[in-house]
């Protein structure tokens, strides 16, 4: 009787074990479907900001112009 409890409680633990091994797999696989979407949205942002960096820049440098023509225009009348 006792090698048949002993029998149960080991099968009991190893369909725990099982469940246990099959959430972990499911996880992992969520993890590398979040992680691959993640390094996507991190390479669009990346280039996204550089984007920006340029309009900024190109912003900056037409506003120093008009600056510079509206000083010469203050200067000269």
């Amino acid at each position: 009787m006792v090698d048949n409890a002993t029998a149960a409680d080991t099968d009991i633990e190893l369909k725990r074990l099982d469940e246990s091994v099959n959430v972990l797999l499911d996880t992992i696989s969520q993890l590398k479907d979040e992680n691959v979407q993640l390094r996507s949205q991190q390479e669009f942002l990346q280039v996204e900001r550089s984007r920006l960096m340029e309009k900024t820049e190109t912003a900056r440098t037409r506003v120093e112009a008009i600056i510079n023509r509206l000083k010469a225009m203050e200067n000269n009348g």
